[in-house]
């Protein structure tokens, strides 16, 4: 992400004094940390933990509670940001000056307590942007939480488009989350609960606009999990909290389909409740609530990072089905060798 002389900056700083909200999630944080036994101080500084450097600070004052984000596919160098509970059903497209390009406002949608965001496809496969409304912090209180869905334009402007809404339940029962996270594999969409034991839930492969569309379990989430993404390639996913950020390999194919990689340390902020990967997939973008609020760019571990030639694919269910041609003629090469062999030894017998 290109960005103008000066933005750049690497030891982070706690700006300002936190909101009462902010203290009343880091009091929960730290009973669901100690409880569980993962509590862990946050660094202290960038140059500890890792080499994190400011590529932008998000400079509009309506975004002042930066929940989520997502990285365009239609613009580069741009992020698409939203705010958090009680604001308006808008999406805030943010150029890497930090300066506001476009405000996407949403027809049709409601805004109760959105906590995520992700760039995916829509059922034609063009660009799309969702936006999860998925907040519930009294744990329970909403019977069903929704999803939102608009065409990523194509030219960046103010402007109002229509939504698609998807409503979902979870099998086990309502819960809060602030995670959201599409695999750009699948298209299919994800959710992590925040709770002291969270969990990973998947969407079903085809989403119905009628009716309920449920969400099961897949796997463990990190303790007050805030935010999440998949990876350009689909291959990992990340899952942060207030402090740090849990990097997992992802097999859609596997009994366990999360694997957990590396911990990567992130910068302290305001109120650290946003993160997705950048373009390359070889980093990460980090964002916080608050007002004029930076977005850190935290590179991954080696072991993390994308393969050389890795590119996102599709992966129906048909082409997992599919056989391997590879195999079949390896295979193939196997036996004939295996005929020669047998044929020899006849003769010499």
């Amino acid at each position: 992400m290109s960005t103008s002389a000066g933005v750049w900056e690497v030891v982070p700083t706690w700006h300002g004094r936190r909101p009462m909200r902010m203290r009343a999630r880091i009091a929960a944080g730290f009973l669901a940390c100690l409880l569980a036994g993962t509590w862990a101080a946050p660094p202290a500084s960038a140059a500890e933990g890792d080499d994190a450097v400011r590529v932008m600070t998000i400079t509009d004052e309506r975004i002042v509670e930066s929940s989520g984000l997502a990285v365009s596919r239609r613009h580069p160098g741009v992020l698409y940001t939203h705010n958090d509970s009680s604001g308006r059903a808008e999406i805030f497209a943010v150029g890497p000056d930090g300066r506001t390009r476009a405000v996407i406002r949403l027809a049709g949608a409601g805004a109760r307590d959105w906590e995520g965001m992700a760039a995916g496809v829509d059922e034609r496969g063009r660009p799309a942007l969702y936006v999860a409304d998925i907040g519930d912090n009294l744990g329970g209180a909403w019977p069903y939480v929704t999803v939102y869905r608009v065409p990523e334009p194509a030219r960046l402007r103010d402007q109002t488009l229509r939504a698609t809404a998807f409503r979902f339940k979870y099998a086990d029962g309502p819960r809060n989350a602030e995670t959201f996270m599409i695999n750009p594999r699948t298209n299919r969409l994800y959710v992590a609960s925040k709770l002291l034991a969270g969990g990973v839930y998947e969407a079903p492969a085809r989403l119905r606009t009628t009716g309920f569309n449920t969400l099961r379990r897949i796997g463990s989430a990190p303790a007050m999990a805030t935010d999440g993404a998949f990876s350009p390639d689909g291959r990992t996913l990340v899952i942060r909290t207030y402090w740090s950020a849990q990097v997992y390999a992802f097999d859609d194919r596997a009994e366990d389909k999360l694997d957990p990689l590396a911990r990567v340390d992130l910068p302290r902020q305001e109120q650290g409740e946003s993160i997705t990967y950048a373009a390359d997939g070889r980093s990460l973008l980090a964002g916080s609530e608050g007002s004029a609020q930076p977005v850190w760019r935290v590179p991954l571990p080696g072991r993390t990072l994308p393969a050389p030639t890795a590119t996102p694919a599709p992966d129906t269910a048909a082409e997992r089905d599919r056989p391997d041609n590879r195999n079949v003629g390896l295979a193939l090469v196997i036996g004939i060798a295996l005929a020669l062999g047998y044929g020899v030894l006849r003769r010499r017998s």
